[in-house]
């Protein structure tokens, strides 16, 4: 007696097409989750109203760059991490060197590319001395004797002869500290992309399938 088994359709290559269907659904899902990442980081950035400037330094990458795999992997970062991670955590800020941090008010105006100016520039820029002001209570100040404000309400040094519209402008607060708030919980995010992967493989496994 002779036996005789076939096994239809071949195994190995059932094998070899199920794997590669494994592979193309763990890429899919996994750059899936990471353009969604991006996305609901980029939203929660321009809903707290830090701009779109920020939430464009939101950036994700896919691996591998070409071609699938089932380690696939997706890394999504910023290209300002500091400033995203300080709206993330709100942590203390207190001076480097022990000494006041100078908030600028509406009358310091702002620098180059709409930056923050600190007192020594503001002082080149403005050809203004800034006197020290001492308060009990509340913020000290660095305020600019003799100045006039223009009409964008910043504090600039006067041409009047007579001391006619001039102001004594506060220009700086001067605090001990800050305690920055949390404007963002990217940690929300992350956790909701990472728990949506599972059922993204799953989905795409059967897309390719059927």
């Amino acid at each position: 007696m002779k036996l005789k088994l076939d096994i239809t359709p071949d195994l190995v290559a059932a094998m070899a097409a199920e794997v590669k269907a494994g592979e193309k659904a763990v890429t899919a899902a996994m750059r899936e989750a990471g353009n969604g990442l991006k996305t609901a980081w980029r939203s929660q950035i321009t809903g707290a109203g830090l701009g779109p400037r920020l939430a464009n330094s939101i950036r994700s990458q896919a691996y591998p760059k070409a071609g699938e795999s089932l380690n696939a992997a997706a890394l999504i970062w910023s290209k300002a991490p500091v400033i995203v991670g300080a709206h993330d955590t709100g942590p203390l800020i207190r001076s480097k060197a022990g000494f006041w941090l100078a908030i600028p008010t509406e009358a310091a105006g702002r620098g180059l590319r709409g930056s923050k100016l600190t007192p020594g520039e503001w002082e080149r820029r403005r050809g203004l001395r800034l006197r020290f002001v001492y308060r009990r209570r509340g913020p000290s100040l660095l305020v600019a004797d003799r100045a006039r404000l223009n009409t964008r309400g910043q504090a600039v040094a006067s041409r009047s002869k007579t001391g006619r519209n001039q102001v004594t402008a506060p220009i700086f607060l001067l605090v001990p500290q800050v305690k920055l708030p949390k404007r963002l919980d990217l940690g929300r995010d992350a956790g909701r992309a990472h728990d949506s992967v599972p059922g993204l493989i799953v989905a795409n496994w059967v897309d390719e399938r059927y």
